[in-house]
């Protein structure tokens, strides 16, 4: 009697609870709202039998121990798979709130750095000592950098002024200075130079100054993403950690979904794209001139996407920033990702990470740290960037296709875990479980297609490196075709039909910049021209931004005397 009357206790307790992790299970289900009502309802209803038939077995049932027991194991069943249900519903809600809410605010991060065997370990040690800053380039970030010194540490030190990044570099290399004040976002600009590839190895921070400054990056909302079209810029940072601090923004793709016609185009834009820069809401900023489509990043998410919309001539309705954090933890969170090697495109090693395999050819199944060095790749290609571009988008394509596969199931959990800070986007939380719901109840077929701009190699002045680098000077036919592509898909057509541009081309001095007067250059086999018989210093106005129409030339870069990637790469 008494083992009986202790199953009975039991019994209650565990209905209870599968009672309420049923009720939190429908909550979960119906505040998420990312099922469709002809799924919603039957799950409801399931559930509410499930409930239901639990009460009448333990009403109909309770002097039976033998049918306790079974009734208490089923309800310890039920309620552990209703509570995990709702618990990762619940995740899932807070996940997307996460990645869906706006960034009003960049990130800046500006470090003093010195040697490794310096003497200086702290502020107070930089009494007398020179440290050099940069003349122009960030002059607002430097100046935020110097405040917050004086308030942390008030110490005099002699300000050594530097035209450029790699001028900064040098002179603490050389000793020239005994410390550089240099913003984050431009650190990679130094290591891929290659006499300062060991930089980071070689120097360390003593102090480092965090601001804030404003970012605007609002969406241009379609109606419905379940049946307009739209393009998504994702812009990729070449940075780990917080997708929020400000980098160069090295993968630039637009991606131009039609749901009608279940239809993606993927346009991607090679990095050192040299290309008039949008600043966007940037304080501290090259406006209208030609520089690198990466170095945007460094502005901000929304100067990379007001640049590429005036270079295609089409609207941006969201975005999505990832970095090199995002691509390890979401492929790793899926359990891998595969991609197919096209043939005479195998590598033994990458020169991104030369610790890891490279891949062969055929099918390969790459981890997070692989899937990345994969889309990173350039060195070891002979098409070099149009190769890494058709690479990114190989990966792309892949965590799309195991992201809707049924393995998601599974790997549900840590890709939670992985999404929570893996990138940010525009898009509103209603419209990614719209999209969601869409994709559970259509399960369309989607179609993917690509396409990349071009051009011809060249080394010539960017504003935010302060001397000349390697651009992409950009086949202005490719950035028409592209256009021409992306609105076919847009109009419900294919983009693989467009073939030649439809739209006129930009005329000849656009194709390429030595052409435009006011830019120094380089040109294939290393000789230096001018379109101007002088150079004037960059002018600057009082928000510390390039005035576009003053700025009369460039300078010639002492440091780059060809046009490689290996030397004058920014």
């Amino acid at each position: 009697m008494k083992a009986l009357k202790s199953f009975s206790f039991w019994s209650h307790l565990f209905t209870t609870l599968l009672l309420l992790a049923a009720a939190l299970l429908c909550w979960q289900l119906y505040s998420l709202n990312v099922l469709p009502s002809n799924i919603q309802t039957p799950v409801f209803l399931a559930i509410v039998l499930v409930c239901v038939i639990v009460l009448l077995i333990k009403i109909e049932f309770k002097h039976s121990k033998r049918v306790m027991i079974g009734l208490l194991s089923l309800s310890v069943i039920l309620t552990i798979i209703f509570g995990t249900g709702a618990y990762y519903l619940y995740r899932t809600d807070g996940t997307l709130s996460a990645i869906t809410a706006i960034r009003n605010t960049n990130d800046n991060n500006i470090s003093v750095i010195v040697m490794n065997d310096s003497d200086i370990n702290a502020l107070e040690d930089l009494s007398g000592k020179k440290v050099g800053i940069l003349k122009n380039i960030d002059k607002g970030g430097t100046e935020k950098a110097l405040e917050q010194i004086e308030k942390e540490m008030p110490v005099e030190f002699e300000q050594i002024e530097l035209d450029s990044v790699p001028q900064e570099a040098m002179a603490l290399y050389s000793g020239e200075v005994d410390a550089i004040i240099l913003n984050e976002a431009y650190r990679t600009n130094v290591v891929e130079l290659e006499d300062y590839a060991d930089f980071s190895g070689r120097t360390r921070v003593i102090f480092q100054a965090h601001f804030k400054t404003d970012a605007n990056n609002e969406a241009l909302a379609v109606s419905d993403v379940t049946t307009k079209p739209y393009n998504i810029l994702i812009s990729g940072n070449d940075t780990y950690g917080d997708v929020g601090e400000l980098s160069r923004s090295d993968v630039n793709m637009v991606v131009t979904v039609n749901p009608m016609t279940s239809t993606v185009l993927l346009t991607s834009i090679p990095r050192d794209a040299y290309v008039a820069v949008d600043c966007g809401d940037a304080y501290a900023c090259a406006e209208g001139q030609l520089d690198k489509i990466t170095h945007t990043g460094i502005n901000g998410v929304t100067s990379t996407k007001r640049t590429v919309e005036k270079l295609l001539d089409i609207d941006i309705n969201y975005t999505f920033r990832v970095n090199f954090s995002s691509v390890t933890s979401i492929v790793d969170s899926l359990g891998g990702i595969d991609i197919e090697v096209p043939e005479g495109q195998a590598v033994e090693k990458f020169y991104a990470d030369s610790t890891l395999e490279g891949v062969t050819e055929g099918w390969n199944h790459l981890n997070g740290e692989r899937a990345l060095s994969f889309a990173r790749e350039r060195y070891a290609y002979i098409d070099g960037d149009n190769q890494r571009v058709r690479n990114q988008q190989m990966v792309l394509k892949a965590i799309f296709d195991k992201a809707t596969s049924p393995e998601i199931i599974v790997n549900y959990p840590s890709l939670l875990s992985a999404l929570e800070s893996a990138f940010d986007t525009t898009l509103s939380q209603d419209e990614i479980t719209s999209f969601i719901k869409y994709q559970i109840q259509a399960m369309p077929g989607w179609k993917f297609e690509t396409y990349q701009l071009s051009g011809e190699g060249s080394t010539l002045f960017c504003p935010s490196l302060g001397q000349a680098a390697y651009v992409t000077v950009l086949d202005q036919n490719t950035v028409a075709l592209a256009h021409d592509k992306i609105m076919a898909v847009l109009d419900g057509k294919d983009a693989d039909e467009i073939t030649e541009p439809q739209t006129q081309a930009n005329d000849e001095a656009a194709v390429y910049p030595e052409n435009q007067a006011g830019y120094d250059f380089y040109d294939n086999e290393g000789a230096y021209s001018s379109g101007m018989d002088s150079y004037d210093e960059p002018q600057w106005d009082s928000q510390n931004a390039y005035d576009a129409e003053t700025d009369p030339g460039s300078i010639q870069d002492e440091y780059s005397t060809d046009d490689s990637h290996t030397n004058s790469e920014g």
